[in-house]
């Protein structure tokens, strides 16, 4: 049967699918619209199948707050090559599903898999983004924040992105926004001193401890030494104790200070797609 130009565009509009695959799927379906929708989605799902042992180190890393910027959250969609990740149609479809966790909150990235938008799962759809593009599609990271006040940023790229939450709002804009910019170029491991995981505190003790023994420094001096080069570890690595990168006469805790005496960060997320 003859298959219309408005057939066609009607499907490529429902599924993203390329011309061809739209007008082969309505062939198909003797021009029975939802059987060619389903035909697509099958697809989608057999090449899913095909690339399930490929690499997807690519990708858009987005980040966004709630309209009361209580609420944040970072949603990360990987493919294989930069060249979809720049694609303007695999950007807003990462944005769509970002979108979903602001408006639904999810527990966690299985939760927001399991979330509709437009009548289909989110996974779903990654199932059949892999399908319409032909590369690994995956949803791999969603991470969120509840606060007084949340800021995210997003480094230029999409490969980079940074939530910070802090203990209360009604603060200038720019401060959190610097904070969160902070995070991005600094890389810090935790909040503070006392949010530093046990492990890694027991690990840079035992560096500090092997690099003295092997300079010659006493035994029964290693553990004093050590521990002042701990310190310099959290001035370095830890956000609040990091000099500003604005202005690195200052920390970043004073910087918060001088804008409001209360202001303080509570948590951050930060991921990077490769650094």
């Amino acid at each position: 049967m003859a298959i219309s130009a408005a057939d066609v565009m009607k499907l490529r509009k429902a599924t993203g699918a390329g011309m061809m695959d739209c007008k082969n799927a309505l062939a198909d379906a003797n021009g029975d619209f939802d059987a060619a929708v389903q035909i697509i989605r099958e697809k989608g799902k057999l090449v899913a199948n095909k690339r399930s042992d490929r690499e997807a180190s690519e990708g858009v890393a987005l980040a966004g707050v709630s309209e009361d910027n209580q609420f944040g959250a970072i949603v990360v969609l990987n493919c294989e090559t930069d060249f979809v990740a720049k694609n303007e149609d695999f950007v807003k479809t990462t944005q769509k599903f970002l979108d979903a966790a602001l408006a639904n909150k999810p527990a966690d990235l299985e939760a927001l898999k399991a979330i509709e938008v437009e009548g289909r799962t989110i996974e779903s759809h990654v199932t059949e983004q892999t399908g319409v593009i032909g590369e690994k599609i995956e949803l791999s990271f969603y991470g969120k924040i509840e606060a007084g006040a949340v800021v995210p940023y997003i480094h230029p790229g999409n490969k980079l992105a940074t939530l910070v939450g802090f203990n209360k709002g009604g603060v200038d804009t720019q401060v959190m926004k610097d904070v969160a910019m902070q995070v991005a170029a600094m890389s810090p491991v935790a909040v503070d001193k006392d949010n530093v995981a046990p492990e890694v505190v027991e690990k840079e003790l035992e560096i500090a401890k092997e690099k003295f023994r092997q300079e010659g420094k006493p035994e029964a001096m290693l553990d004093k030494i050590a521990q002042g080069s701990l310190n310099k570890f959290f001035k370095e690595n830890t956000l609040l104790n990091q000099a500003f990168v604005k202005d690195n006469k200052q920390t970043v805790k004073e910087y918060l200070v001088s804008a409001d005496k209360d202001l303080s960060v509570t948590e951050f997320i930060r991921f990077a797609l490769s650094e």
